[in-house]
């Protein structure tokens, strides 16, 4: 047997902050390795976090990337590599040379199992890599296990091993329906999410025993282990777990995550900061750059000063033209409207509401 490494990437956010802490309570036994991608451009908050987390922990962070050219900070260094080019939806090169370069060379060819914070709430995949020796498991979900893998434990050539791996197992009362939804194959009118689903429903232990047992006739990191603890984890984290784990925890919630009052045109508001990472992530709302330039004014020029040539954060203005008094007068009219618009959902003092919209877009590798 191979000697199988277990990582927690820590991006600086609630929910991977999370995670290390509800690994570190609920699986003691699992030698963790915890690393961050540090961009050399994070607000004060998230480095905050880090150094906390560490204390709670008890475990050194490790920090990527490691560069030879130590004059210059991470992002600086590909800033002057790219001759001033900036990272954008359509070339995101940031999240590739920040993250996920960084992270594979640190894992190297080592069997390593990955945790990944994303939540039982999202309905998203996360970072899967294309190197076999890295698996991802998704320990607040439902489902813990990755797409690559529920396709080939469910897909329809594999029915027979299914069934087999399924009948190892005490399945009680619900023998005959699992059997039953086992044996009816993927199709146009039952898709593999249907399937996923029920038999999930239909005992979520269950289901994660048969895939490690499916595992350990493959090739993926989990078929190297003797056993597993969190095959017997039936926990479903939302994101209401995720600021409760932060505060029982003593860890905190990063400040800005945490709603500040403003007020325009005699209407009153709040806004925060949606997501971890760089302070000038092109991925920010509108509302979140007019935070930074009011909040942390000097973040804010500073990354005014990576603008030039064309080369803009925002796709379709400058922060030079954000920032005019009329314009933010506007961008605040115009997300006080879309919080009207959400006055059925729950309020919260770290705008969930609006959480929930800014959640699903951007990097996974950089905000979960």
């Amino acid at each position: 047997m191979r000697r199988v490494r277990h990582v927690l990437g820590i991006s600086g956010g609630k929910d991977s902050a999370a995670l290390a802490i509800y690994m570190r309570e609920n699986y003691p036994e699992l030698d963790i390795e915890y690393y961050t991608s540090d961009t050399g451009k994070e607000l004060e908050a998230t480095y905050n976090l880090i150094e906390n987390l560490e204390n709670y922990l008890g475990k050194e962070i490790y920090k990527l990337p490691v560069l030879s050219d130590e004059s210059l900070n991470p992002f600086d260094h590909f800033i002057k590599m790219y001759n001033g080019y900036l990272p954008g939806n359509i070339s995101r090169w940031c999240t590739k040379k920040l993250k996920l370069e960084p992270f594979e060379k640190y894992v190297g060819d080592d069997l390593v199992i990955s945790y990944v914070g994303i939540r039982g709430d999202e309905d998203r995949e996360g970072y899967i890599s294309r190197k076999s020796n890295i698996q991802s498991i998704f320990p607040f979900r439902k489902n813990m296990f990755s797409e690559d893998v529920t396709t080939k434990f469910l897909g329809n050539n594999n029915i027979p091993n299914v069934f087999n791996f399924y009948a190892t197992l005490d399945l009680g009362e619900k023998k005959e329906r699992i059997f039953e939804v086992i044996n009816e194959e993927i199709s146009i009118n039952f898709s593999q999410s249907q399937k996923l689903n029920i038999l999930l429903d239909l005992g979520v232990k269950e289901y994660n025993h048969a895939v490690f047992h499916f595992l350990k006739t493959t090739d993926y990191p989990l078929s190297q282990e003797v056993e597993f603890p969190l095959v017997d984890n039936e926990d479903l984290l939302v994101r209401d777990d995720i600021f409760r784990i932060l505060e029982d925890s003593g860890v905190g919630v990063p400040e800005y995550y945490k709603a500040i009052e403003f007020e325009v045109n005699g209407k009153k508001s709040t806004y925060a900061r949606s997501r971890s990472g760089c302070f000038f992530c092109f991925y920010q709302q509108k509302i979140e750059w007019v935070w930074l330039y009011e909040q942390h004014p000097d973040l804010f020029f500073k990354a005014m000063e990576y603008e030039k040539d064309g080369y803009t954060w925002i796709q379709d203005e400058s922060l030079a033209e954000l920032v005019k008094s009329e314009r933010i007068e506007k961008i605040k009219e115009e997300y006080i409207k879309r919080k009207e618009r959400k006055q059925s959902k729950a309020q919260s003092p770290y705008l969930l509401d609006i959480l929930e919209d800014a959640e699903g877009e951007g990097c996974a590798s950089c905000f979960i």
